[in-house]
């Protein structure tokens, strides 16, 4: 079992509900969603029952059908499962609960009669295929759980001190001199090429063998593939998610939903309502084009121009490497030493996608062209802090060049908080550009007052 950051987001629910909302907890599958939501039941409450939906028998099924007598529901419930619940002290969790929209839907009844508190866990829960025919109730509290961040992989490696440690390198900003800055580059492309996801982790850690991770990565990836065909039996939602690597290597302006489905008439709205299956899937980020860089880039979002990521760069490492039966170890440890020769760069900028993602920052990214030199410019991200901008560049080489970030200053510089460079290498300045190595993006991504852990 591993140490997520989500376990305390969950206490903090179960404190101040006092058992007034649900928790509803979505991510993509196998992020660990039941691990953890068993693994708190165990130690904050006296009992608990978990009804796997993927699993339930009809009889239990059966049992959300009618729930005009609590007392017989709740006496079938603790039968069927040969558990005795305390009241006030018990947890009842709804695992895979899109699988059962009426249980979904019995929320509402269950938290206003106040006995138990209720978990519920699901992928690809938002889909309007799971809900259309159920009342979704307002007693609902959401909570986002992501593949492991960089800090919960270290954890995991037994390695509770290095973020620690990161935040003082951060703060200080000074150079750490080459040797040092190499050996916590390599730290940080072993978790891009491990990734995030449990199972992956967990092989890791029992194999140090990256084919038999590759292979779990794989088999997680096949699962995505299943889900998507039950949702869009065309095929069209899995030819967009395998189309991720390639288009952000081809560095157009967002993602070209068109020419990745040439085969298909697509209509606008038939290109929306796709791009909305796979956000609410968990196994993507989106990032959107910002029409108006400014505090606020919500308000500014362009809903019909975005760029796509894989949730989990683990898993973005075999996907592009997919034409091959197995990802084999000697491309694993040429990109673990840097010496693979394809460009890399978007390898790296979805890691910082992902980053960002995890401290909770929403992902937009700007477009320009400049009159006079009749250029296209790109701003990878933009995240908002104190009521500024802070636009970020992401290299993975030749990180001296950022005409992009200058043009922008020019143009905006009254707006800009701080500037960034995410690379490589060693920490250093240039001009007011702050060029940060990437294992140091999670400070600059973090919300004000916010701790990492």
């Amino acid at each position: 079992m591993f140490r997520r950051k989500i376990y305390d987001k969950i206490k903090e629910w179960k404190i101040e509900s006092e058992g007034k909302t649900a928790l509803l907890i979505e991510g993509a599958r196998r992020v660990g969603k039941s691990t953890i939501v068993e693994e708190f039941a165990r130690k904050e409450y006296a009992q608990y029952i978990l009804i796997d939906f993927s699993v339930a028998s009809e009889s239990v099924r059966d049992l959300f059908e009618d729930m005009s007598d609590l007392n017989y529901f709740f006496l079938q419930l603790q039968l069927q499962y040969q558990v005795e619940l305390v009241e006030r002290n018990s947890l009842i969790i709804f695992d895979e609960v899109q699988l059962c929209p009426k249980a979904r839907q019995a929320i509402k009844a269950l938290v206003k009669d106040g006995r138990y508190d209720y978990i519920e866990t699901g992928s690809l829960i938002s889909i309007k295929k799971n809900v259309k025919d159920i009342l979704i109730p307002s007693e609902e509290r959401k909570l986002q759980m992501n593949p492991m961040d960089y800090e919960e992989f270290l954890w995991a490696l037994n390695n509770t001190s290095m973020m620690n440690l990161l935040k003082e390198i951060f703060n200080s900003k000074k150079t750490l001199g080459d040797p040092l800055n190499r050996k916590l580059m390599r730290d940080f492309r072993l978790y891009m090429l491990v990734g995030g996801m449990p199972q992956a982790v967990n092989e890791f850690i029992k194999t140090n063998n990256f084919k038999k991770v590759d292979d779990v990565k794989r088999d997680i990836l096949s699962l995505y593939e299943d889900d998507f065909r039950k949702i869009d039996s065309t095929g069209r939602l899995s030819l967009l998610f395998e189309a991720i690597p390639s288009q952000l290597n081809k560095n157009t302006k967002g993602f070209q939903v068109k020419k990745v489905l040439n085969s298909y008439k697509i209509t606008d709205n038939t290109q929306l309502s796709l791009i909305a299956e796979l956000r609410d899937s968990k196994t993507v980020s989106i990032a959107y084009h910002a029409n108006n860089p400014d505090v606020g880039l919500s308000a500014y979002k362009d809903i019909n121009r975005y760029k796509l990521y894989m949730a989990d760069t683990g898993l973005f490492v075999t996907l592009q490497f997919k034409d091959k039966d197995f990802t084999e170890n000697l491309i694993y440890e040429k990109l673990l030493n840097d010496k693979l020769s394809a460009n890399l760069g978007y390898l790296y900028e979805n890691a910082v996608a992902q980053m960002l993602t995890a401290t909770g920052n929403n992902l937009f990214y700007y477009t320009f062209l400049n009159k006079e030199q009749k250029k296209n410019y790109e701003i990878d991200f933009i995240i908002s802090k104190k009521n500024k901008i802070c636009p970020i560049e992401v290299k993975s080489s030749n990180y001296r060049k950022h005409s992009s970030l200058d043009v922008f200053y020019e143009k905006y510089s009254d707006r800009i908080l701080n500037r960034y460079i995410i690379h490589t290498k060693d920490i250093s300045k240039d001009k007011d550009i702050l060029c940060l190595p990437i294992y140091l993006t999670p400070f600059i991504a973090q919300k004000e007052n916010e701790s990492l852990d």
